[in-house]
């Protein structure tokens, strides 16, 4: 059981490292991080994942670049968009315009836009279907799982160890009281023995003494000779 709540909980430190740190390095290095929710470039880049895009200029733009936008009000779509682009028409003074396409779609888009900003986010790299996860995070009963579960482990952890120690402890306490118990029980028969012992001695003293008598002293007393 140990074993199993150590991988466990391992288990899920380690991935939540990972989705954090997939979800700030990124942003530290300068990436836009998107998630697919759509099957249009299936293929390159499924329903799920999440791509990372980096600021370029406009002006570099190329067919085949993938980038993310959004579509012009005409279009009828909402939200952004990663496509492929399929074609950049030069205009001249009114400047370019471009038409993408998705690479699991047939036909490219229906409609023509143009990039206003000098820059343009273009998808650098994708992870695979963690896009799923990050989706999961904004469901508040599965966050709090994710946050609670974690730190519920670690706290069955805490209380184990205090357990454990707290029985150490107990059974050292009670092996010391153990091994104190046959040395006192040894000194108890000895202590007999010299209490025993010493009565017997006062006759022989008494004894010694007995033969001996009182001289005459010349200061009138009487003291052993």
């Amino acid at each position: 059981m140990r074993v199993v709540r150590k991988v466990l909980s391992g288990v899920i430190v380690a991935a939540g490292l990972c989705l954090a740190a997939t979800m700030l390095l990124p942003v530290a290095f300068g990436y836009q991080r998107y998630v697919i929710t759509s099957g249009s470039m299936t293929g390159t880049y499924d329903q799920g994942s999440i791509v990372f895009d980096k600021t370029v200029p406009t002006s570099d733009l190329e067919v085949g670049d993938v980038i993310t936008y959004s579509p012009p009000p005409s279009s009828g779509e909402t939200g952004l968009i990663t496509h492929r682009i399929y074609s950049i028409k030069n205009h001249g003074k009114d400047g370019f315009s471009y038409r993408t396409k998705g690479d699991a779609n047939p036909t490219p888009d229906p409609w023509r836009f143009q990039l206003d900003q000098p820059t343009q986010a273009t998808v650098a790299f994708a992870i695979p279907y963690l896009g799923y996860g990050i989706a999961a995070l904004s469901v508040l009963p599965i966050r709090m799982i994710i946050i609670g579960l974690p730190a519920l482990l670690i706290a069955i952890a805490l209380i184990a160890r205090m357990w454990r120690e707290a029985g150490e402890e107990a059974r050292a306490r009670n092996a010391a009281i153990l091994a104190r118990q046959p040395a006192a029980a040894a000194q108890q028969p000895l202590q007999r023995v010299q209490a025993q012992q010493q009565p017997a001695q006062q006759p022989v003293m008494a004894a010694a003494q007995s033969p001996q008598t009182l001289a005459p002293s010349s200061q009138g007393g009487a003291v052993p000779s």
